[in-house]
C-alpha cells in the first residue's frame, strides 16, 4: 500500500488495476480538504499510469465514507473560515476525468457527500446493509457538489427529486433497480466484488476502454449528431492500433487476446 499525500488517501497496485482508498478509517473515513487533496494526488498518479486499466474507489476499514467531517463543515460557514470550497468539485471532476473506469465499493454508509463521491464513478457496487442517500435538505441546505446534476443523468428527474428533496436513505436494492447502483452484495463482500469487477474490466482492451468512456461520457452533452460523429472519431483513433488488430487475430485463432494498450 502506497500513502499519498497528507497519508489520508493510498494506492495499492495490482498488475493492470489500481485501488485507491480513502484512509481516515478513525473517523469512518469522513472527508476532510487534506484528504480531498489526498485523493486527488492519488486519482492523477493512476491516470497517469499506462499499465493501469480499471481503478477502485474504497474505503478503508468497515465503512465507505461517513461523508464529510462534521467538524469541517461547521467551521466551513463561519465568516472568516478559509476551507478551500474548491476541492470537492476537484475531486469529482477528477473521478469523472479519469481515462480508467472506475469502480467505487460503498460498504455500510455512503451519506450527503459520500454518495456525491460515488457519482462519478463510473460503477458502484453496494453492500445490502449500507446507508446511502442524500441528505442535506434535513441540515437546512441541498447537495450541491454535483448531485442535483449528476444524478438526474442516472436515475431520471423524477427519481432524482424524489432523493433529493426527501433527503431519506435509498434501500440498496431500489437504487439498483432504477440503475444507481449496478450490483447489490453481501455486506462483507462489497471491497472484494469491487475489485474483481474492477479486473474484469482489465481483461479488455485498454485504448477501447478509454475511447469507450469518453463517447459515453459525452452522450448527453451533445446533439445525437455531434455525438454520433465523435463516436466515429474516437473508433477510427483506435483502427491502426495493435490491439485492435490483436482482438481480431485472437477471436480467429481462438485464443484470449494480449493487448498491450497499444
Amino acid at each position: 500500500m502506497e500513502s499519498v499525500g497528507n497519508g489520508f488517501a493510498s494506492i495499492e497496485w495490482h498488475d493492470h488495476r489500481a485501488d485507491v482508498s480513502l484512509s481516515r478509517p478513525d473517523t469512518r473515513n469522513a472527508m476532510t480538504v487534506p484528504l480531498m487533496h489526498d485523493l486527488i494526488e492519488a486519482f492523477e498518479r493512476v491516470d497517469a499510469t499506462d499499465d493501469i486499466r480499471a481503478v477502485t474507489l474504497l474505503g478503508e476499514g468497515p465503512v465507505f465514507c461517513a461523508g464529510m467531517d462534521l467538524n469541517m463543515m461547521r467551521d466551513r460557514v463561519e465568516p472568516d473560515s478559509e476551507i478551500d470550497r474548491d476541492v470537492f468539485p476537484d475531486l469529482l471532476e477528477t473521478i469523472e476525468g479519469l481515462r480508467q473506469p472506475v469502480v467505487a465499493g460503498i460498504k455500510r454508509a455512503a451519506p450527503a457527500g459520500a454518495f456525491e463521491l460515488t457519482l462519478p464513478c463510473d460503477f458502484r457496487i453496494i453492500g445490502r446493509d449500507a446507508k446511502y442517500g442524500l441528505l442535506e435538505i434535513e441540515l437546512g441546505t441541498f447537495p450541491h457538489g454535483g448531485g442535483t446534476q449528476r444524478l438526474p443523468r442516472l436515475v431520471g428527474l423524477s427519481k432524482a427529486k424524489e432523493i433529493v428533496l426527501t433527503g431519506g436513505f435509498v434501500e440498496p436494492e431500489d437504487a439498483a433497480e432504477m440503475g444507481l447502483v449496478h450490483e447489490v452484495v453481501d455486506a462483507g463482500a462489497v471491497d472484494k466484488r469491487a475489485k474483481a469487477f474492477a479486473d474484469d474490466l482489465c481483461e479488455n482492451a485498454p485504448l477501447g476502454l478509454r475511447n469507450g468512456k469518453r463517447a459515453l461520457n459525452a452522450a448527453f452533452e451533445m446533439s445525437l449528431e455531434q455525438g454520433l460523429e465523435y463516436e466515429r472519431r474516437l473508433g477510427h483513433e483506435l483502427d491502426d492500433t495493435h490491439d485492435y488488430r490483436e482482438g481480431f487475430e485472437a477471436r480467429l485463432e481462438d485464443r484470449e487476446p494480449a493487448f498491450r494498450g497499444e
